[in-house]
């Protein structure tokens, strides 16, 4: 006959009459457990405010801190004018732009294009970078060609638009799409492949429609890594805008500081250069801000 397993013994347990089980010697022995390892000290919970307070100001602190190098580099080294100019003469120069209306004008229409190259880049980088993630057939295709477009440099492709679309906006449009397309598609195809399979399958055994898996799946999934790629995309056209207008253009930003560098006007061309960030950070802001609207799901 097998023995029985023996039960596990119920609390309290009895305990043996030699040991000592005392109240007051229980806490004795606490305190001295206590005497040997001492507990931590406890750190103070940092304050929010402070953070958000010093996060706050260190963007106009370096400014200011790149301010006055600038003006000491100029007035320690006697630089002229047509070389570097001071923070004081290129601010001078920023109010005549202004006062005269050439800054916003020129501004304005670097804006359209770059917003016009973003939007068609993105479209279509969008479609095609979700045709690849579907179709092998199709990454297998158009792989070395897209590879191909990216390893020649914009500024070997600009002169050529510029002769096939004329000076316009047409073709400065077509430099930003190109300079944006590949970074957006590449993240596209990336987003919409890091889908699990496990989630496909149990949408599958749902009897999810196709249109049901795009919105529910494949976009939520894909949607932080696209972003990425606008992100970088956005920062890409403004680059891709001032090409065209080098190569060739009548008008913008890029115009601009062609015409200051030739009449050595260099605080024209700071100042255009400035106008040109501007831009740059405004969009990338924008893309953020969105960014934060469309993935408040994930918080």
């Amino acid at each position: 006959m097998a023995a029985l397993p023996l039960a596990r013994p119920r609390w309290p347990v009895p305990i043996a009459p030699e040991t000592d089980v005392s109240r007051g010697s229980c806490f004795m022995a606490t305190l001295e457990s206590q005497s040997k390892y001492p507990a931590p000290p406890r750190r103070a919970a940092p304050r929010p405010g402070w953070r958000r307070l010093a996060a706050g100001a260190a963007v106009p602190l370096s400014l200011l801190a790149g301010l006055a190098a600038w003006e000491a580099i100029v007035r320690l080294n006697q630089l002229p004018a047509f070389m570097l100019p001071g923070p004081v003469v290129v601010w001078r120069r920023l109010l005549e732009v202004l006062a005269g209306g050439w800054l916003l004008w020129h501004a304005g229409i670097t804006l359209g294009e770059i917003l016009g190259g973003l939007a068609l880049g993105v479209a279509g980088a969008t479609l095609v970078g979700y045709g690849v993630s579907k179709s092998p057939a199709l990454d297998h295709v158009l792989t070395p060609y897209i590879v191909a477009s990216q390893a020649v440099p914009i500024v070997a492709i600009a002169p050529l638009l510029v002769l096939w679309f004329g000076v316009g906006l047409r073709s400065k449009v077509l430099i930003c799409a190109l300079i944006v397309f590949f970074p957006v598609l590449i993240n596209t195809v990336v987003g919409l492949r890091s889908v699990e399979p496990d989630l496909r399958d149990m949408l599958r055994t749902l009897r999810a429609t196709r249109r049901q898996t795009f919105a529910k799946l494949e976009v939520p999934a894909a949607l932080p890594v696209w972003l990425g790629g606008l992100r970088v995309g956005a920062t890409l056209a403004v680059i891709g805008a001032v090409v065209g207008e080098f190569v060739g253009a009548d008008r913008g930003l890029g115009f601009l500081i062609n015409f200051g560098r030739g009449q050595y006007d260099t605080a024209l061309v700071l100042v255009a250069s400035g106008a040109l960030v501007a831009i740059a950070l405004a969009l990338y802001g924008l893309v953020a801000a969105c960014e934060r609207v469309l993935l408040a799901w994930r918080a």
